[in-house]
C-alpha cells in the first residue's frame, strides 16, 4: 500500500508540472507525453518501494544486478498496466472533460489491479518450499 501511495504521488506530481505547469498550451503533451512520462516516474518509485520493503522477503540477495534484472519484468508488466490506463484516461478526458490530474487518478485504478495482480503472481510471487523426504 505504501509503495503504491508513493507511486501515486509521483504520478499525479510529475503529470501536474509537466500538463498543467510545463506544458499547459500544448494538448497533445497533456494527453500523451505527461502520462507516459509520469508512469515510469511513478514504476521506479513504486519498484524501488517493492524491492527493498514491501517484498523484502522474497527477494533473496540483494544486489544491484539483481535490481535491475527483476525491474525488466517488472517494467514491462507496468507498460501493459500504462495501456490499460490510457484507454480510460483518454475516454474520461475527451467525454467528461475533466483534468488531467482527475482523470489520471481515476485511470489509476484500473492499472492499479492489474499491477497488483503482476506483482504478487508473477514479479514477487512466493517461492514454494521443496518438500523434504526422508
Amino acid at each position: 500500500m505504501v509503495s503504491t501511495l508513493g507511486g501515486t504521488a509521483v504520478d499525479c506530481g510529475v503529470m501536474w508540472l509537466l500538463a498543467e505547469v510545463f506544458f499547459a498550451d500544448y494538448e497533445f503533451v497533456g494527453l500523451f507525453v505527461a502520462p507516459a512520462v509520469s508512469f515510469e516516474c511513478a514504476v521506479f518509485t513504486n519498484y524501488t518501494l517493492a524491492y527493498f520493503f514491501v517484498w523484502k522477503d522474497r527477494v533473496g540477495e540483494r544486489s544491484s544486478r539483481g535490481f535491475w534484472i527483476r525491474f525488466l519484468p517488472y517494467n514491462v508488466s507496468c507498460i501493459a498496466a500504462f495501456l490499460i490506463k490510457m484507454v480510460p484516461f483518454i475516454l474520461i478526458r475527451h467525454f467528461a472533460g475533466l483534468n488531467v490530474v482527475v482523470c489520471n487518478l481515476i485511470a489509476l485504478i484500473f492499472s492499479g489491479i492489474f499491477n497488483f495482480v503482476m506483482n504478487e503472481w508473477v514479479i514477487f510471487r512466493k517461492k514454494e518450499n521443496p518438500v523434504k523426504r526422508g
